[in-house]
């Protein structure tokens, strides 16, 4: 152990002590060295039974589901290993729209804890943020979460890499078709990086995976021969 991984792990030892962790969620007690207590924890959506190529959410175990059985998306593999649901919705909102840091370390410390059951890749790659909603955010939602999984797995991890180059809409309020339009164009990569033949991108929710999707077509341009699409969670199908 380094002396700055020991002070960082005394400091945390001591912050413990001093401010006990407390669950964000309801207020109760904290466990397992997080700020979520045992019940909401339990209460966590994980995404056992899902399409091993998109890891959309179903309700019976099945290698594809329909929609990748009909077109297979730009990848070669997705890892999500929750379902976006609550209570991990609540958390996912007040981390990236609310500023609430807090809320990010502990959705990273779940995430860091799962088992990861696909290769790992060569190289990890979070999907940027344009400058400008960067600067208004003060931080990248994903590129955070990227960091602690990409140490704990053993896996490099670059920020230089993607670039956002057009400012896009958020894609929250827009439909399938929408999402694919938006994303179109606005990704790009730096210029005289050699990529290696396998590679992640990281997202923090997928939802139709358009955005997902935009860049793993910029990477396999570039040559990659193995794109892989990992995200926290996955939204499920909406029920119409």
């Amino acid at each position: 152990m380094d002396e700055r991984t020991e002070a960082l792990t005394t400091w945390r030892r001591l912050r413990r002590f001093v401010l006990p962790l407390r669950c964000l969620l309801c207020g109760a007690a904290g466990a397992a060295g997080i700020d979520l207590c045992v019940d909401c924890a339990a209460e966590l959506p994980r995404n056992r039974s899902c399409c091993s190529r998109c890891a959309l959410p179903l309700a019976t175990l099945a290698e594809l589901c329909g929609q990748c059985q009909r077109r297979a998306p730009p990848w070669d593999a997705a890892w999500a290993p929750f379902r976006y649901g609550w209570p991990l919705d609540r958390l996912e909102s007040c981390y990236k729209f609310g500023a609430d840091l807090a809320a990010g370390r502990v959705l990273a410390t779940l995430w860091r804890r799962e088992p990861c059951p696909v290769t790992l890749p060569q190289l990890l790659l979070a999907v940027p943020l344009h400058r400008g909603r960067l600067r208004r955010r003060g931080y990248n939602q994903a590129l955070e979460l990227a960091r602690p999984l990409a140490h704990g797995l053993g896996v490099p991890l670059r920020h230089d890499v993607l670039q956002r180059v057009r400012h896009t809409e958020a894609q929250t309020e827009l439909d399938a078709i929408g999402r694919r339009r938006n994303v179109r164009g606005a990704f790009a990569l730096r210029a005289g990086i050699a990529l290696p033949p396998h590679v992640a991108i990281l997202d923090d929710v997928m939802t139709t995976g358009a955005t997902l999707a935009e860049c793993a077509r910029v990477l396999r341009r570039a040559g990659v021969q193995q794109v892989d699409v990992w995200a926290l969670a996955r939204a499920p199908l909406k029920q119409k």
